[in-house]
Parts: C-alpha cells; structure tokens; sequence
C-alpha cells in the first residue's frame, strides 16, 4: 500500500526546531574506571573527602539542572517529532488528528500479526511508524 519512504516525504512536523545538546558525553560514576564492582551508571558521590563532590578541576562533572535540554526540543527525534509507543491498532488511530507532532513506534513485545495491522493502518491514516520494517 505504502512505502515507508513515502511516509516520511508526505508526514513534516509542524515546527522544526533547531534540538541543541549542551552536553554530549554522559556522566560517570566516580571510580567505575578503577573498579569493576562499581558500575558506570551515575551516582552522586557522598564522600567527605571526594574530589567529584568538591568540584576540583580535572576531575569528573557532576550531572546539575544547568545541562538540561530545551523544554520545546526535549524528547524530540531529529526528524523533529516525538515519539509514541503503539500497542495495537486503537493506538495509531489516536494519532490521526497529531501525525505532524508524533510519530508511532511499535511496542517490543507486539506480535507479527498485529504489527502489519499496526503498519497497514499507520498507512492510511499517514502516521509514520519508525520501527516499520
């Protein structure tokens, strides 16, 4: 019926925002080069003599309120819509009227049958579905 190229060509967003990241690296926890128990997902150091917590200079940075995205481009794909989780047909139709500010992408745990009832309908209502194939 559609093909996913043309879905993309027919479905723009309705503003396309410039999405700036303050930062691109990701934070990580104190130590976690050093030790193999400590693991690199963030924790805020709490010891009283640690270097991170204090803030020294060549030291690793500490995650603060000042590095958050911009409230209008957060959670936005770089093809300038966001993304919504669709379980089964009735979610895509949800999207008819918003198909310029969101786009679906099918749940992990959906089945095969149900994903081509998911995409032939995306199709015809012209919701563009990131996972399609």
């Amino acid at each position: 019926l559609f093909d996913s190229a043309d879905l993309t060509r027919m479905v723009r967003p309705l503003v396309k925002k410039t999405i700036i990241k303050k930062r691109r690296a990701k934070f990580f926890r104190q130590d976690s080069d050093r030790r193999i128990t400590v693991k690199p997902s963030w924790r805020k150091p709490k010891g009283i003599d640690s270097p991170v917590r204090r803030r020294f200079k060549g030291y690793p940075l500490m995650p603060s309120i000042g590095y958050g995205s911009n409230k209008k481009t957060r959670h936005l794909l770089p093809n300038g819509l966001k993304k919504f989780i669709v379980y089964n047909v009735k979610d895509v139709e949800l999207l008819l009227m918003h198909n310029r500010s969101f786009v679906a992408e099918i749940a992990h745990n959906v089945s095969v049958r149900k994903r081509t009832q998911i995409i032939e309908r995306a199709g015809q209502l012209s919701v563009t579905v990131t996972n399609a194939s």
